[in-house]
């Protein structure tokens, strides 16, 4: 008889398809489950764990991810990785990195600096460019060594840059034979692995808060009725894939008429929840009952991302991007010209426009962070006075110092932050949202939890804990669904909606892709900063607790919270993998 490379005994199982939860053995052999009993002896394994009193459930498979060049100096892609996340789609919102000319790279890079918040520096320092066309991107991301599973999507804003040239792409539409060189490039990448097209396309109105790196639209922002349906119709020929849009629901469902292929709609906001990242223009109520009406009255299949995390955030003003839906601060805070947004920042004329929107939609940016409940994380001590502004300002919230020195709160944090050079940070209260409001978009039939936008927005967000958070706050606090379908959402159900073979759930054949972990021990840690990034670079992290064992391809990335540096992930090409 065999032996197992590993046992998993003991444990509590729930597979991922909304089996009721039972006790058992899984037998592993080759990276893939092999058995699942009672009682596999011990003395068939080379390796036992003992998960008595544990849960026992399929890797986390998240499918909004922005990793498409951390993957490159970052194996396990944390923050996704910590979190019991086995496999990532990469390629989102029509953003990365192929096909791109090696004289467009530099563009390229920068594109990716505001709109998703990745360090120029960083991508620099940690990419290897060893590829023009996206089936040779695909080709380095096989050869890097992973320590997740990694899925592509097709993303449509390189295909302008490469066949017209971004921004030459910005100022007319394309003609009739680069429509067809971009639409073929989308079949080819396809053929090549690709799982299907993506883009950010904002509308008539502009209205979206990822622009490129000088404040103007992301090239997809200004796409045409008749270039997305072109797109949509060059994927359909292929009998397969999925598409992913951020924008307008209207958007998911001419991808879905054209194309006849699922589409993967970002994003469902509660009601309740921070409304800034992206702004939602259509209430969760309505939402829920135009995706009913896509799905079982007419035949299309869009499925909703959901932003199941309560929002919290770390900035500074450096680089920060998220209230680029403000037309003010976007003019103030767009380039890469630190000295000139500190120049804009100053001036009053400037911040007597930033007061009006601050009066009239109330927030910092007129989000839902309160002004005087932001609090002074951390001012840099190399800075003017640097050790004196510590001592004055940290820790103390711009409500408390605006009382203190009897000025206007917007005056209190633009001259902190000034101060700091754009380097000092801010902190935001969580803001929470209700849990009946939750419980409306989770449980919906079309919801996929998540946009963990991980690898994107590291300075600010920290997004990437959303599978924890389900299971150890929404579902183990609050009950708005049960842990057996909280897996299926995590794991079965996004792979089904991505079209991954033979993951997210647990049974014999299956790649074993496994979590062992502590339920009333799972939690998010708090915020902290690493300075772990390409070019002394840091970013803004939560780390995981309670997962005792991550498994991918029957491999252990992560034993009690530490990394055990193995790589064994692998490249999942869309209709082979």
């Amino acid at each position: 008889m065999s032996k197992y490379d590993l046992v998993i005994k003991g444990g509590t199982i729930i597979d991922g398809l909304q089996t009721p939860r039972y006790r058992g053995d899984i037998g592993i052999l080759d990276g893939k489950i092999v058995e699942i009993s009672n009682g596999i002896p011990a003395e068939r394994a080379k390796r036992v764990i003992d998960a008595k009193g544990k849960i026992v459930a399929p890797g986390f498979v998240d499918l909004h991810t922005h990793y498409d060049s951390q993957l490159f100096w970052d194996p396990w892609c944390t923050m996704s990785g910590w979190h019991g996340v086995t496999s990532v789609l990469i390629g989102n919102c029509g953003f990365g990195f192929a096909p791109c000319r090696p004289e467009d790279r530099e563009r390229a890079m920068l594109s990716l600096t505001r709109n998703e918040a990745v360090p120029l520096a960083t991508m620099k320092e940690g990419m290897p460019w060893s590829w023009e066309s996206f089936g040779e991107y695909l080709d380095a991301v096989e050869r890097t060594p992973k320590g997740v599973n990694i899925m592509s999507f097709v993303p449509l804003a390189p295909l302008y840059g490469y066949v017209i040239g971004i921004d030459e792409a910005k100022k007319r539409p394309a003609t009739d034979e680069e429509m067809q060189k971009m639409c073929d490039l989308v079949v080819e990448g396809m053929e090549a692995g690709g799982c299907g097209i993506s883009a950010q396309i904002a509308g008539d109105d502009y209205r979206n808060v990822q622009t490129d790196y000088d404040g103007t639209p992301m090239v997809t922002d200004t796409m045409s009725d008749r270039d997305l349906k072109a797109f949509s119709r060059a994927m359909g020929t292929l009998g397969r894939g999925v598409a992913q849009i951020t924008g307008d629901m209207g958007f998911a469902e001419t991808i879905a008429r054209e194309s006849g292929r699922p589409v993967i709609w970002n994003a469902l906001l509660a009601e309740g929840a921070l409304n800034q990242h992206g702004g939602m223009r259509i209430t969760p109520t309505a939402a829920l009952t135009r995706l009913k009406e896509l799905n079982e009255d007419e035949g299309l299949r869009v499925y909703a991302q959901a932003l199941t995390t309560n929002f919290v955030s770390q900035f500074t003003l450096e680089d920060y991007n998220l209230a680029d839906t403000v037309p003010c601060w976007k003019e103030a805070l767009a380039g890469t010209d630190v000295q000139l947004k500190m120049h804009k920042l100053a001036d009053p004329e400037r911040r007597k426009v930033m007061k009006e929107v601050h009066e009239a939609r109330g927030g910092l940016f007129g989000s839902g962070y309160v002004m005087d409940d932001i609090k002074v994380a951390w001012i840099p001590v190399d800075v003017t006075d640097g050790l004196e502004l510590q001592k004055k300002y940290e820790g103390y919230t711009i409500g408390e110092i605006a009382a203190r020195e009897n000025k206007h709160s917007l005056d209190v944090f633009l001259d902190i932050a000034l101060a700091g050079e754009l380097r000092g940070g801010f902190e935001t209260k969580m803001i929470m949202t209700p849990p009946e409001a939750m419980k409306e978009i989770a449980t919906s039939p079309v919801a996929l939890p998540g946009v963990s936008d991980g690898g994107a927005h590291t300075k600010f967000v920290t997004t990437g804990r959303y599978a924890t958070d389900l299971i150890s706050y929404w579902v183990r606090e609050h009950d708005i669904m049960s842990l057996e379908q909280a897996h299926w959402r995590l794991a079965a159900y996004p792979a089904q909606a991505a079209g991954l073979k033979n993951r997210g759930y647990l049974a014999e054949g299956m790649a074993a892709d496994i979590l062992v972990y502590d339920l009333e021990a799972l939690d998010s840690g708090p915020q902290e900063r690493l300075w772990d990034y390409p070019a002394g670079e840091w970013r803004l992290v939560q780390k995981a607790m309670g997962y005792n064992y991550i498994l991918v391809n029957g491999e252990v990335t992560f034993e009690d919270g530490e990394c055990t540096q193995a790589t064994p992930g692998k490249l999942l090409r869309h209709g082979v993998a």
